[in-house]
């Protein structure tokens, strides 16, 4: 999981472009009204099965060549016999200070104002890829049917339109993902952060991503 110091400099240079801190180590949350989703990824659960990504990719209908979400795994960890793998999920974060949308020049990319979801409208997008640029993660691609931006959008229009979980997190066959609303201390995900050590990736970055991760209990992990 590690990346060029010249893919980070290029990040970097478009968030302090959009008006963004690259260095400040912010808050974890930020109130932007409304319900505010996000999400945890448990690593010590996560077998690497990649069922998240099969219901992903039939939920959502994503076109061959492309994905929305993928797990990657690691080097190994330890000796044989006793070696162990890190899996890491790489999909949109969510940001709540979003470079994506700050570079979008048509308002195609945007912040749900109900959900907190970053999501994209088709109809607005030119696919001028500034926003494929602008994000850290790499996690967004251009659509080969539609020619316009693409990524995870936590089942917006799919799942959660129908009042259901993501498709991956229904799916998942160790309860690796949690789902909820970050700003109601109540729910599963706010207690899941509340009481375990979590982390979140590039958090240095300034964007306040929305995906929590509990860490992988061996080896290093890199933020």
């Amino acid at each position: 999981m590690s990346y060029s110091r010249r893919r980070f400099l290029a990040g970097a240079g478009v968030l302090a472009l959009a008006g963004l801190p690259a260095c400040a180590v912010l808050a974890r949350s930020e109130n932007i009204g409304g319900v505010r989703y996000g999400m945890v990824h448990d690593e010590t659960r996560c077998i690497g099965c990649t069922a998240c990504v099969d219901a992903c990719r039939e939920a959502n209908l994503v076109a061959e060549g492309v994905s929305r979400l993928s797990i990657i795994r690691s080097e190994p960890v330890g000796d044989f016999p006793d070696v162990k793998y890190r899996f890491f999920r790489h999909s949109c974060q969510h940001c709540d200070r979003a470079p994506c949308v700050a570079v979008c020049p048509t308002g195609a990319s945007f912040r749900d104002a109900a959900t907190g979801i970053i999501d994209v409208n088709p109809d607005l997008c030119v696919g001028c890829q500034y926003c494929i640029v602008a994000c850290p993660w790499r996690v967004r691609f251009i659509h080969p049917v539609s020619r316009t931006a693409d990524k995870c959008d936590f089942c917006r229009k799919t799942r959660l339109k129908e009042g259901r979980q993501p498709a991956c997190v229904e799916v998942c066959p160790t309860r690796a993902l949690t789902f909820g609303n970050l700003d109601d201390p109540q729910s599963e995900v706010s207690k899941l952060i509340a009481g375990q050590t979590t982390y979140r990736y590039k958090l240095a970055l300034g964007t306040l991503p929305k995906l929590y991760r509990v860490p992988f209990r061996y080896g290093e992990v890199k933020q």
